[in-house]
């Protein structure tokens, strides 16, 4: 159905314009017809209308960033449905930026919106270490306590329009990592730091001490600067500046002298492996070393380090961000074959994005559920016993609200450092 699907795009003379830094839109006449883009398009799967398609969205943006036409409501909206995984980036053959020329449409929308309170409050927490970091002891009493109940009849939160925000909480770790993780038992090979983000380090603690675990096993001692921040990815999406975020995090990495940035949430990755600022030489000097956690540990395995064996059954999740971003998934399964006896397998229908999204979740609730509930109804029927996944923001979404019986989805390194 989908691959056969022609869309009529009607002409727009875009013929050999760019938009910045080489970046192009095709015009009409360009496009294969393939249907690709349409098959792989997680609000397409679920609305199945041609407004809810790249190619329509690619209109749109062309408006925006090209033509400096206003867009109707209508056209905001399906592009506003969009959840950036890039999943049609990666099938088009004509391989367009879409990721780069959608923040760049967000960019053009934002000085005419008015956000709600709450949006602002969010953006102003993740941009804000320490006071977010005041907030996690109140939440932690809000779960413990019971008080979560009672606010939930009470109406409020719907009230406030906090409700489905609310419900994604679960416990955060009231601890914080060590600046300094060294290595003890064995000749250390070099020193690398630790990318938390804005959220990890207390909602996804697990992952990051794994990763220190797999990185001191490794001969590496981790630093995890207390300055650093969010990547930035949020703001970019959502059309408002991450310069100070970026500017910020390339001057905390680069006074370290380390050989090597670290992070273990792929979600992060589009905007960390692309950092730029108005110093070249420490920007271009964060591009080159900041690497994903996966591709770090299988470049540098230590020659006779072998791992527990397992006779689990284990279905690899692979997120947007991994598959068409960092495009390196098979760095998962790689890994895990260091484990003798376990089985991997790949995810049912892994091209199509969970719904997380990273703010998506909360900004479009709805669809998210939607998808998720698929990606949920794939995890039951693998026969797996784990799934595992290289992105915080989609373990996080696929975990919340689940019955304990329910399949856990968990990082792919805590596994293996399980298995030391």
């Amino acid at each position: 159905m989908f691959e056969s699907m022609d869309i009529e795009f009607g002409q727009f003379d875009l013929n050999e314009q760019t938009v910045s830094d080489g970046l192009y839109i095709p015009d009409a006449g360009e496009c294969m017809r393939c249907g690709r883009c349409v098959s792989v398009c997680p609000t397409f799967r679920i609305f199945e209308t041609d407004e809810e398609t790249p190619r329509r969205r690619i209109r749109t943006i062309s408006k925006l960033i090209v033509e400096k036409q206003p867009i109707s409501s209508d056209e905001q909206l399906h592009l506003d449905h969009c959840l950036q995984c890039r999943a049609c980036e990666t099938a088009c053959p004509s391989r367009m930026a879409y990721g780069v020329l959608f923040d760049k449409a967000q960019a053009a929308l934002q000085p005419g919106r008015t956000q709600s309170w709450q949006v602002e409050l969010g953006f102003w927490l993740i941009a804000h270490k320490h006071a977010r970091n005041m907030l996690l002891p109140l939440i932690s009493v809000y779960l413990k306590s019971g008080l979560q109940q009672l606010v939930n009849r009470s109406g409020l939160l719907h009230r406030l329009k906090l409700a489905n925000a609310a419900s994604l909480l679960k416990q955060p770790s009231l601890s914080y990592l060590s600046s300094i993780h060294p290595v003890k038992k064995r000749k250390t090979r070099g020193r690398v730091a630790l990318f938390t983000g804005c959220l990890a380090e207390q909602f996804d603690q697990p992952t990051q001490l794994a990763a220190i675990k797999l990185l001191n096993a490794f001969g590496y001692e981790v630093v995890v600067p207390e300055n650093q921040s969010c990547c930035g990815a949020i703001h970019s999406h959502h059309g408002r500046s991450a310069q100070s975020l970026i500017d910020n995090n390339i001057a905390t990495f680069y006074a370290l002298e380390v050989d090597a940035i670290i992070f273990t949430a792929t979600g992060c990755a589009a905007t960390l492996i692309d950092y730029r600022s108005d110093d070249e030489e420490k920007s271009g000097w964060f591009r080159r070393y900041v690497f994903d956690i996966n591709d770090f540990l299988m470049a540098h395995w230590p020659a006779g380090l072998q791992l527990a064996a397992s006779n689990l059954n284990v279905a690899v999740h692979e997120p947007c961000s991994q598959r068409n971003t960092l495009k390196n998934s098979q760095a998962v399964y790689a890994l895990l074959q260091k484990i003798p006896g376990l089985n991997i397998v790949p995810l049912p229908e892994n091209n199509l994005c969970c719904g997380a999204g990273g703010s998506y979740m909360l900004t479009h609730p709805d669809i998210a559920q939607q998808l998720k509930q698929r990606k949920l109804q794939a995890m039951a029927t693998s026969a797996a016993d784990l799934i595992v996944s290289s992105n915080f923001a989609c373990g996080y979404f696929l975990n919340a609200q689940q019955p304990k019986t329910a399949l856990s989805v968990m990082h792919p390194i805590q596994l293996l450092a399980d298995r030391i």
